[in-house]
Parts: structure tokens; sequence; C-alpha cells
């Protein structure tokens, strides 16, 4: 990938630094801006040799579990000794996390390296084409040309969003991954469930093996219907794999599966939730379908397992309080958090601390939140697509109640506060050191949270001051 370079353009410039490489691709269209339409992209990977036909792949679709899902099936691909790329989005504190190599983010030179492999040929794409090529388009480019080159067995490719129009649909899986449909994004996919399935079927290509998950009727029926129209061969969660029993651990929890061609009891999964006990579920039938028709090792499906992360899912990030970070930002996501949270943690108080996006279902995740959360605190994260603190305030206190809600706009003070009401149960009539706080409502909200808390002994002292 590195030969026979066009000449660079002030389009398609090198970068000397991950800051430029950031900011050139910061600069072309946001993800939120779309149009639907493959022909860019697929321009684009043709100018680079089509890399994404140079590997198998699992790709992954869904409303909510898509990041946690890749990540569990990426360590039990590489558990069996296969050289992986992976490719997730949104990132939570840094735009290379995006792009995974051997269960590895790339470091900034390699992510120096993958931009400068592909700049000279956007300029390219974009003198072509009606729209020029946004930064989800690019860094997806990226990401296939970069497993290329190492070059990998296999990629997990997550969608940005959908899945027909997704730039990631220009690879085709050998695996197609459908996590629980439900309701987001709606401006974009649509406002009914039938709708967004409709959607995000069409990562399900001819010949491929469908791995579903748990699903509404409206969303089943389209999905199996897009199965049979392609010819995909159909695991559904509940009826060939699932869950068989699961149970809560220190650090996570205990579950024991039922996958496609064995079962696997009592593997500790360090990750909180019965979503996550079913994502785990779903990941092994993924990589069962992938593999043929014998069963895993139990042995390396317990090692797998054991060694899963998942930074912002339900992600204890400091003790006395207990701070819990949590991408939720759904009314689906924020209720499985919310349930837990009462299984894993009982925190008394629970102080809720919310940064949402002003294009999301508010009420719907301020509603799932209620009747867990003892005090919420209304903030903002530093994005301008954030919706303000006051408005969130309003909008809360019409679900909590006068009382239960504080406005603060700086999200490193409302941590701040948030630790001091946690650690202070009495004023809740709680015993003191009982309380925990639980930061979530967006990614964006938790990466610059997690950033803020990373490596700081002392939060309420080393919070002051460092406002996003």
């Amino acid at each position: 990938m590195t030969e026979n370079f066009p000449p660079l353009s002030e389009h398609g410039r090198a970068a000397a630094t991950f800051a430029e490489a950031e900011d050139a691709l910061l600069s072309r269209w946001p993800e939120t801006r779309l149009e639907p339409s493959l022909d860019r992209i697929a321009a684009f990977a043709e100018l680079l040799g089509d890399p994404q036909r140079s590997y198998r792949v699992i790709h992954l679709t869904g409303t909510n579990g898509k990041t946690s899902t890749s990540r569990m099936i990426d360590s039990l691909l590489r558990a069996q000794e296969l050289r992986t790329g992976r490719f997730t989005s949104p990132h939570v504190e840094k735009m290379s996390e995006r792009i995974s190599i051997d269960g590895e983010p790339l470091d900034d030179e390699a992510f120096v390296r993958a931009f400068n492999d592909v700049a000279p040929y956007t300029h390219l794409v974009d003198a072509d084409q009606p729209h020029p090529l946004s930064f989800f388009e690019t860094i997806v480019g990226m990401a296939f040309a970069a497993f290329a080159d190492a070059p990998v067995d296999v990629a997990v490719i997550e969608v940005g969003m959908g899945g027909s129009w997704d730039a990631t649909n220009i690879a085709d899986g050998d695996v197609a991954v459908v996590l629980p449909v439900g309701l987001d994004h709606a401006q974009y996919l649509g406002d009914t469930v039938d709708a967004i399935a409709t959607e995000k079927a069409g990562i399900i290509k001819p010949g491929s093996r469908l791995v579903l998950a748990e699903q509404s009727p409206e969303a089943a029926a389209v999905l199996l219907a897009r199965a049979a129209e392609v010819g995909a061969t159909v695991a559904r969660e509940g009826v060939e794999f699932g869950v068989v029993g699961r149970s809560p651990a220190v650090g996570g929890q205990t579950v024991s599966l039922q996958g496609l061609h064995g079962r696997y009891d009592d593997l500790f999964l360090p990750l909180y939730g019965a979503h996550q006990a079913q994502n785990a579920a779903v990941a092994l039938a993924a990589v069962e379908a992938f593999g043929g028709d014998e069963p895993l090792s139990d042995d390396l499906v317990r090692e797998a397992f054991a060694r899963v992360d998942s930074p912002g899912r339900l992600e204890v990030v400091r003790r006395s309080p207990t701070v819990v970070l949590d991408a939720a930002h759904n009314p689906a996501g924020a209720a499985a958090t919310a349930a837990s949270l009462v299984e894993s943690f009982a925190f008394s108080p629970l102080i809720g601390v919310i940064g949402v996006m002003g294009d999301k279902d508010v009420e719907g995740v301020l509603a799932a939140f209620e009747p867990e959360m003892t005090h919420l605190i209304a903030t903002r994260n530093s994005t301008p697509r954030s919706l303000p603190a006051a408005q969130l305030g309003e909008m809360a206190r019409e679900i909590f109640g006068e009382d239960r809600v504080t406005v603060v706009e700086s999200l490193a003070d409302a941590i701040d506060l948030a630790a001091t009401l946690a650690e202070d149960g009495q004023a809740y009539g709680d015993s003191i050191g009982s309380g925990g706080v639980l930061v979530t409502g967006s990614v964006v909200t938790v990466g610059e949270a997690r950033e803020m808390l990373k490596g700081r002994d002392v939060m309420r002292t080393d919070l002051k001051g460092n406002d996003r």
C-alpha cells in the first residue's frame, strides 16, 4: 500500500503526527451527515485494491451490544491463534481505538501510517463523486487497508449505523450477526422497528451464516425474510443457542452457554449484566458458525471470555465512592444498565450524572433510569450535539421531580458533586460509604469522564478546573 502513490495534494496531504491525521479526518463530513450511497466507499476501496476482499469477515449490526460482542468474538478468534482485525465505532477516548489488530488498537505511529497509506487517494474520490468522502468512509477505508497490510486472517467489523448503506457493507461477511434491534437513530433509519430492521438486514449476504440475537416479532420477521431471500443459514438465540444459566460473581458473572455445537458451563465473564451474558452467547455462536461444524475447546472458550473487557460498558473506574461508566444512550440500553446495577452493585444511594446528545430519545433514557437513581445531575459533554444541561434538567424534573435533579454545566464539576453526594449517603437516609456514581447518557460523555478520571487518586481535588 505504500508504493506508486499519485502526487499528494492539499486534500490528500500526508500527516506527520497523530494530531494531523486526526485533524484531516475530522475536517471531512461528520458521521451524523449521511448521504445513502455505497458509491464513494466502493470507489475508494477500488483505488486501494479492494482490501476488504483479502480476508474473511464477521459483520455485526443491531441497536445495542455491537462493540462488546465484537470484542468477545475477537477474543475467541485470537484464542484459536487467528490473526484478527477489529473495527468498532464510535471510540470512547481516542480515534485509533476504532482500528485494532490482534486485539490492540493502532498506536499513534501505526495510525498515522494507515492514514498516509490511503490519503493520496481520498481527493481522487472527492473529485469524481457528487459528495466528498466522509470521516466515517475514510476511516473504514483505513481499517480495511490496515487489515490487508497486517495481514489478518479475519476481520470483525461493526457497522457505524444501520447496515445496507453503511460504509462497512462493501465487505461481504461470512457471518452476519444481528444484535437486538430497537428504536434508535430514527431520523436516519426510520421510526418503526421493522423499518430499522430492514436497513440492518442489508448486511445479510447470499450464502452467509446469520446469527440472530433475540428479537421482537416485528424485527425477527424482517430479518428472517431477508435470510430466506438470500439463502443464508440461520441460528437463533433461544432456539439453536443461548444462555443456559448465569449468576453474579465478583468482578462480573458466571455464565453457562449453549453453543451451536456444544455446551460450555461455568465460564467467568468479567462484564456485568444479563445483556452481556446474551452478548457472550451471540459471540460464541458467531465464532462457531465461522469455524464450521465442530465445537470449540472448553479451555479455549474459558480463556477467551476471561480476558474480555469492554471500556465504558458498566466499567468501574473508581472506588470510595465507586464510579461506574456506561455508554447507554437509548431507552433499551438504559434499561439494561439499570437492571445490571441493581443486580451487581446495589448502590444506596445511586447518584446519576447524565449528558446526552440532543437527537436521542432523552425522555426514554431518563424514564429507564428514574426508578434506580436517587438523584440525577444533569450536565453535558463538550460536543455541539450535546443537549444543554439546563434543557436536560428541565426534562429530568418532569420525570424525577424538582428535588431529585441538579443542573451542573461542567461535566467535571458534575462528577465532583456526585461523588460528594454518594459518599454522604446520610443525606438520603442511607449509610455512609454505600453510595455510587453512574456516569452515562452518551459514548462521548463516558469517554470524557474516563479521560478525566484515569490516573487520578483524589477525584474531587483533581477534577477541579478540568472542565472539557
